[in-house]
Parts: C-alpha cells; sequence; structure tokens
C-alpha cells in the first residue's frame, strides 16, 4: 500500500517546517479581511503559525504576519490568535 504524502508548512514566526495539522492557519480573504482558517480551505492568501504563545509573540515583534499576509495585522487580530492557541494547547 502506498504511504500517503504529509503536507509540510513553514511558520512564519520561527521559520520551522511543520506538518500542516499542526500549524494554524491565517488568511486574508479577498475581501481583505483577516481570519482564522481551522480547516484550512478557505481561499485568499494564508500564512501558518505554530500553537504555542512564543510563536506568536515573534510574529508579533517581527511583524512576520504582516509580510506574509500583506497586510496589517491589528492587536485584535492577535488577541484573538492567542485565545485559538490557548484553546488548541488545552
Amino acid at each position: 500500500m502506498k504511504t500517503k504524502k504529509i503536507p509540510m508548512r513553514k511558520c512564519v514566526a520561527c521559520q520551522e517546517m511543520k506538518p500542516k495539522k499542526e500549524l494554524l492557519r491565517i488568511v486574508r480573504t479577498p475581501e481583505m479581511m483577516i481570519e482564522v482558517d481551522r480547516k484550512g480551505k478557505k481561499s485568499g492568501r494564508g500564512a501558518y503559525i505554530c500553537l504555542n504563545s512564543e510563536c506568536l509573540k515573534i510574529s508579533q515583534k517581527k511583524k512576520s504576519l504582516d509580510r506574509a499576509l500583506e497586510s496589517k495585522v491589528s492587536d485584535d487580530i492577535y488577541q484573538m490568535l492567542q485565545v485559538e492557541i490557548d484553546q488548541a494547547n488545552e
């Protein structure tokens, strides 16, 4: 039986390659809204971040999420992402 390929993605903060399922996808939709994409299927420009607070802090400090999405990410979005990460780690 053929083994299934695991898609790998890079975290925008720590630059580590990890399986797609272990990362959180943030997407900038065509309507210029920034949202969390839990299923990984929404259309738009996407970026991935590890499910830990340290990577979120690095991303906010270096503005790597802003560059990856080619849009300004507000503090409200970072707070929402922190809640998502906390829920995922419970």
